[in-house]
């Protein structure tokens, strides 16, 4: 079975929207198999989003993601990152498909709810920055 890393980020925690979520990807066969509601601080940050470190969007990513408690949820299923993909949909919410999470709680592109892991790698490394101590 394949894992993915999901991030409800800060804008959704703040709307309660934590439940709504996990309740999505249970529905669709992905399960938790860890979990826990952190608040990370910016060297956290800009560890998990280094890719990004030359983009003109760095800072603010950084800034949004710590500015308040996040959950994060490590889930296990068949295509585990496609699906989790797929549930989330587009980056942009008013390019996300019907039903998806991002066009259902997302405010805008910035504040789009939630993160998942991109590959096996990502998901390999983006686990063990948020779980490494568990």
């Amino acid at each position: 079975m394949e894992q993915t890393l999901s991030l409800i980020k800060p804008d959704a925690v703040e709307r309660n929207l934590i439940g709504k979520i996990v309740n999505i990807f249970e529905e669709n066969n992905l399960v938790i198999k860890k979990i826990k509601k952190i608040h990370i601080d910016i060297k956290l940050a800009e560890k998990f989003y280094e890719m990004h470190s030359a983009r003109p969007f760095f800072k603010d990513l950084c800034t949004f993601i710590s500015s308040g408690p996040l959950v994060a949820i490590v889930l296990e299923g068949k295509d585990a990152i496609a699906k989790n993909r797929e549930l989330m949909g587009a980056t942009n919410p008013a390019e996300a498909k019907e039903g998806t999470i991002r066009k259902l709680y997302a405010i805008s592109i910035d504040k789009n709810s939630v993160h998942g892991s991109d590959s096996l790698e990502s998901a390999k490394r983006e686990i063990e920055l948020f779980f490494n101590k568990d």
